[in-house]
């Protein structure tokens, strides 16, 4: 390769892994000066219109805001419970798949980001069998359609479903080979062919790949201060980190760039960091993070007031 060449592909590669903090980017619901009580998730749909979960405050539910950080509205149906979510594509139309955390009546709903309720997945499908308590965290759809549900604050399992809601099966967990703790969040890693299962297995420090059917593949990477979320662009993996800071991996699951990181032990692993603390581009307790289609970086925060950040690709 000529020298100038190389130059170009070394400065294309470098330029990829930049990003800008975007001071004051989110504009919140008129007459809150923060968006509310966060301990859940954010996606974005193809539109590039972000949607985030709040659990507690004047707008709790599934708030929506513009690729430009301006509220639009709430989402109707959806509940202040929806700590993990993921939005998917089905038949060209956008489809939210929530999991619903310690709900009493629901495991898992499906809606249309008009807020249609498509499917609901109540407790009661769970077989007694397979236990009576759960704490559901995330939910995403499997390639062959499935619905997945992984028990993060309770027994790391991961349950899944047929695309009517009927029980399947279980997988994953505590035991060997897996060894969970607090398997927090999920995603099928498509960068793979077939493709995997990223689980943060946040208490362990770690993402772990799985096959589809449940068998350890290995550690994807490890040494990470707790990681809460991940998502993808391209052959890049963003991760949340409740420990400080979003981690950019490559495909070896390597760390190429640290967003906000965070050196007061005092302010991160908590969601009490009070607003006039709060430093600009410096995270707290990252929890949800979403790439939007550019590329840039959006994460929500576990915080009682609510906190949004996101880094723009340097151009």
């Amino acid at each position: 390769m000529k020298p100038i060449l190389l130059l170009a592909v070394l400065i294309t590669a470098a330029s990829a892994h930049e990003f800008e903090h975007q001071k004051d980017w989110l504009k919140t619901p008129e007459g809150l000066a923060h968006v509310g009580d966060s301990h859940g998730e954010i996606d974005v749909d193809s539109k590039g219109n972000f949607y985030v979960s709040i659990v507690g405050g004047e707008k709790s539910g599934i708030q929506v805001y513009s690729p430009e950080g301006k509220y639009l509205r709430n989402l109707p149906n959806a509940r202040n419970n929806h700590h993990g979510f993921t939005m998917v594509q089905e038949d060209g139309k956008d489809i939210i798949y929530a999991a619903c955390l310690s709900d009493g009546k629901s495991a898992f709903l499906k809606l249309s980001t008009e807020g249609e309720i498509l499917l609901e997945i109540p407790m009661t499908a769970i077989p007694e069998s397979v236990g009576t308590k759960f704490a559901l965290t995330h939910a995403d759809r499997a390639p062959n359609g499935d619905i997945w549900l992984i028990d993060g604050y309770a027994s790391d399992r991961i349950l899944i479903f047929d695309k009517t809601g009927a029980f399947k099966s279980t997988t994953a967990g505590k035991a060997e080979p897996w060894k969970f703790s607090t398997a927090h969040k999920f995603a099928f890693d498509y960068r793979f062919d077939p493709a995997r299962v990223l689980v943060c297995d946040r208490a362990n420090n770690r993402l772990i790949h799985l096959k589809l059917d449940g068998t350890v593949i290995g550690v994807f990477a490890e040494n990470l201060p707790h990681p809460c979320t991940v998502d993808f662009h391209g052959d890049l993996v963003a991760v949340a980190q409740l420990g400080s800071g979003v981690s950019i991996l490559d495909k070896e699951g390597k760390v190429v760039k640290v967003l906000g990181p965070n050196d007061n032990p005092k302010e991160f692993n908590t969601n009490n960091v009070k607003p006039e603390a709060w430093r600009e581009g410096i995270t707290t307790s990252p929890h949800g993070v979403t790439f939007d289609k550019d590329g840039n970086v959006v994460t929500t925060e576990w915080n009682k007031w609510g906190r949004i950040l996101r880094w723009d690709v340097k151009k």
